[in-house]
């Protein structure tokens, strides 16, 4: 099966639950309907939803992702304010159409919550996209997202480790110090050397 379609599986199993009644299981049946088709005119309806006033966020967040995941635009804004939701699941699932949604926006909306101070503890999702998107944005929010998590009193250590990893895979010299800096802690010890071995060994074959 289709990744996509594992992940809308998930989807429509998790937001199950969430249908309270007989109109919302109308709702239900009806959006997850129109999410099947691949069709303009089904994703004009989901965009309705979108659009629209009064439909729980389920159906909001039901629309969005299939909108995101087909790469229509009209998703972005709700995909980002569920990015920035405060419950992990809504804001990983955004996170996922995010990603393939394609619009060169998304890195500096993912920068702008990854690096908020008042945001850090659901920002977790946010550090994970800016890894996988390898944007020009990516690398200096990842650093200055890490700086804020070694040098601050307050310690968020799986958001600290998601900056990590995406630094690492970016392999940019530019977060040497920062993943130096974050060798101190023996949270982020292990992690963090690994990312330097990575980046000096990539410095080393490209020099």
């Amino acid at each position: 099966m289709h990744r996509r379609d594992d992940d809308f599986r998930t989807l429509t199993d998790r937001i199950r639950g969430e249908v309270k009644g007989h109109a919302q299981w109308a709702l239900y049946q009806r959006t997850v309907t129109f999410a099947r088709q691949d069709a303009a005119a089904s994703r004009d309806e989901l965009a309705r939803v979108l659009e629209l006033p009064g439909y729980p966020l389920w159906a909001r967040e039901l629309a969005a992702f299939t909108l995101g995941t087909a790469g229509d635009r009209r998703a972005f804004e709700t995909l980002v304010l569920l990015l920035n939701y405060r419950d992990p699941v809504r804001a990983a699932t955004a996170a996922v159409a995010l990603a393939r949604l394609g619009d060169p926006r998304t890195a500096r909306a993912a920068a702008a919550l990854a690096t908020n101070p008042l945001r850090t503890s659901y920002s977790l999702q946010a550090v994970r996209l800016l890894g996988r998107l390898r944007a020009p944005e990516s690398v200096p929010a990842l650093i200055s997202a890490l700086e804020r998590q070694v040098r601050g009193p307050d310690h968020h250590w799986s958001v600290a480790a998601a900056c990590i990893e995406g630094l690492a895979t970016m392999g940019d010299e530019r977060a040497v110090p920062v993943l130096t800096s974050a060798r101190v802690f023996a949270e982020l010890r292990e992690p963090a050397g690994e990312a330097l071995a990575r980046i000096w060994r990539g410095s080393t074959s490209s020099a």
